[in-house]
């Protein structure tokens, strides 16, 4: 296993990608919409082939966010597994040892098969191919 990406939450994408670009030499590939969740994102790639996802939807809040509507900030850890089917019996051994899967297993719009669990402290981790 291997950590995939961080994603962090923002209010301004394209400022946030700047900032990224112009200081740490990320390189950002291109813009994700999904208009039916009003969601925006872009995946920067490091030199040393670490991922940062930046993310973005028109009701972000500060501090702790609810379930519905997500805090500014760091959202996830990505942890690939490496197959779908390491995906899937992930998921299940979680789900059955008592850990909340809160999304999938499923196939997303940008691309990505993944489930998504909370750890003991309730931090969100996707766990993808």
């Amino acid at each position: 296993m291997r950590i995939e990406h961080v994603a962090i939450w923002t209010r301004n994408l394209e400022r946030l990608k700047t900032f990224y670009e112009t200081y740490f030499e990320a390189s950002a590939g291109p813009r994700y919409v999904n208009e039916r969740k009003h969601f925006s994102s872009y995946f920067l790639s490091f030199r040393e082939g670490a991922r940062l996802e930046l993310m973005s939807r028109p009701e972000l809040v500060e501090g702790q966010g609810s379930a519905e509507v997500p805090p500014v900030g760091y959202a996830h850890l990505a942890v690939s597994v490496g197959s779908r089917g390491e995906v899937d019996a992930l998921a299940e051994r979680l789900r059955r040892e008592g850990h909340p899967v809160v999304d999938g297993p499923r196939q997303t719009g940008d691309g990505y098969y993944e489930c998504v669990v909370l750890d003991p402290d309730g931090n969100r981790v996707e766990v993808t191919v």
